[in-house]
């Protein structure tokens, strides 16, 4: 992902609510009773944050990007997407969304898997050529358009994954935990690379993690969840400068964010259960 060696971005300085969660709840009925997923949840996040959600394995992380996205439906109180249902906000192409394996189809070329909702969408052969290149682009993939993703490493996989999340131009990217299966190396790179396609496009994003620097590296604002029923235990607005390099996560700053999260994280888990 080619971008200028500063990470300098504006602090975002708009006040428009692009998620909107108030009482939010989400409650499975299953064979062994319910499953309460999610619980009071209330949180907003504005245009040109980058906020991740962090919390234990089942919190209900991938369930609220879920309910986002209108993959799940809510059993109690309300959501916004851009001042829209989630519904609408499907209907309206608001989002893209990043899963955690890149789910490229091994019998299309990277052009061909980056098109595929741009098919779907009806858009032209010249718009959807356009549209290839200029998101390939940025995510440093230019040349790859004909390769299969087989002959790709995972990392360049996961930013093929992106492309196609951004190849249509919303202004919401749901990430969940994209990284996670990748090596540390491979990771702390697309680590940088994500900031930098953050500066470059202004996208807001809610980035799902299990790993504490991650989401200290990346965010603007953390969320802290916790066991389920997932609930909201902590909501952190990161003072880090807007320039990140990876040695930024040795800092005395650094290190005292990681160790709310750390803190937030004990403090909602019950140890007893």
């Amino acid at each position: 992902m080619n971008a200028p060696a500063s990470l300098s971005k504006p602090a975002p300085q708009t006040t428009t609510k692009v998620i909107e969660a108030k009482g939010l709840g989400l409650t499975f009925e299953t064979n062994d009773g319910p499953v309460h997923a999610l619980t009071d949840v209330g949180l907003d996040i504005k245009k040109g944050e980058f906020v991740s959600f962090i919390g234990p394995s089942g919190c209900g992380k991938t369930t609220f990007l879920r309910v986002i996205a209108d993959l799940e439906q809510p059993t109690s109180g309300t959501i916004s997407v851009n001042g829209m249902s989630p519904e609408e906000a499907r209907r309206h192409r608001a989002y893209g969304y990043v899963f955690q394996a890149a789910a490229l189809y091994p019998w299309r070329t990277i052009e061909r898997n980056v098109a595929l909702p741009l098919e779907i969408m009806g858009y032209s052969r010249t718009e959807r050529r356009e549209r290839i290149a200029r998101t390939l682009d940025l995510v440093n993939l230019s040349g790859f358009e004909k390769k299969y993703p087989w002959q790709l490493s995972g990392g360049m996989q996961q930013r093929a994954s992106i492309a196609r999340a951004l190849a249509f131009d919303a202004d919401l990217l749901l990430m969940d935990e994209p990284f996670g299966a990748l090596d540390e190396i491979v990771r702390d790179h697309l680590n940088e690379q994500l900031l930098q396609l953050w500066k470059r496009t202004n996208k807001t994003i809610c980035f799902v993690t299990h790993s504490i620097p991650e989401a200290v590296y990346l965010s603007t604002k953390i969320v802290v969840m916790s066991p389920r029923p997932g609930r909201v235990t902590d909501v952190i607005e990161s003072t880090l400068p807007t320039e990140r390099p990876l040695d930024i996560r040795e800092t005395p700053e650094f290190l005292a964010i990681a160790a709310r999260v750390r803190e937030g994280l004990r403090a909602g888990h019950s140890y007893d259960e």
